[in-house]
């Protein structure tokens, strides 16, 4: 009580005061552009009109279907959704994972089964130290916390970078995926350990799905049974 006194809890937005721990304010709330209603069922990109249970496909997907089985995400990658994802990432907010994890189980229910291997998307060492963490590892050990009853794996360094890659920003997708290929691989001493397993990816914004791809791939490779990925903001339309 006394510390709450002293560090009352903030807004994760606007850094007013709010009633509870990792939380947002009525209007930051409303501003950010949590993914309701419809979403295709590959990627997590909204989608007008559906009907409750409705399974859907965008027309990114069913033109060039995703390797993994199926996706979801929790925002936009814009407005206050996307200065979440840049705070995480690149402001050392770490707060922001905790309430952002909460909300990746609550995305991630009914594609996750009972012995899922939870993994995030690795970053290439070099950048990693420069950065200081890994906010998709970060996102992953919180969700795997959330969904501890269905008696996840959380394996943080699941998968590896061998080499270094230029970032992906402005580049289209064709360009993103010959960049990532053979990018991404299963760290070696869990070579054995995906066989018949489910695989949950997660990241922190799915954009073209490359990187995805190229970590589905890998996981596949591996012999994983399905994989499914979840991120914590999609790019509204994949260059």
């Amino acid at each position: 009580m006394a510390l709450r006194l002293i560090y009352p809890p903030r807004c994760l937005g606007c850094g007013g005061l709010v009633e509870s721990d990792f939380g947002l304010c009525g209007p930051c709330w409303r501003d950010t552009p949590f993914i309701g209603g419809l979403a295709c069922d590959g990627c997590g990109l909204p989608l007008p009109g559906g009907r409750p249970g409705e399974v859907a496909r965008c027309d990114g997907c069913l033109a060039d279907p995703p390797p993994w089985a199926q996706g979801r995400a929790v925002i936009l990658y814009e407005g206050m959704g996307r200065k979440l994802v840049l705070g995480l990432k690149h402001g050392d907010r770490h707060d922001i994972a905790a309430p952002a994890s909460a909300w990746l189980a609550e995305a991630a229910e009914g594609i996750v089964a009972p012995g899922t291997v939870i993994a995030p998307i690795p970053l290439h060492w070099r950048r990693r130290v420069r950065r200081g963490y890994n906010q998709s590892a970060l996102l992953s050990r919180g969700l795997a916390r959330a969904l501890a009853a269905h008696a996840v794996l959380d394996l943080p360094d699941l998968l590896e970078r061998p080499r270094a890659t230029p970032s992906l920003d402005g580049r289209q997708r064709a360009e993103r995926r010959a960049i990532l290929e053979g990018a991404i691989r299963v760290t070696p001493r869990y070579a054995d350990r995906l066989a018949g397993r489910p695989v949950l990816l997660v990241d922190d914004v799915l954009t073209s799905g490359a990187t995805f791809s190229a970590a589905t791939r890998a996981c596949q490779a591996a012999g994983a049974a399905t994989v499914a990925v979840l991120a914590l903001a999609r790019v509204g339309k994949a260059p």
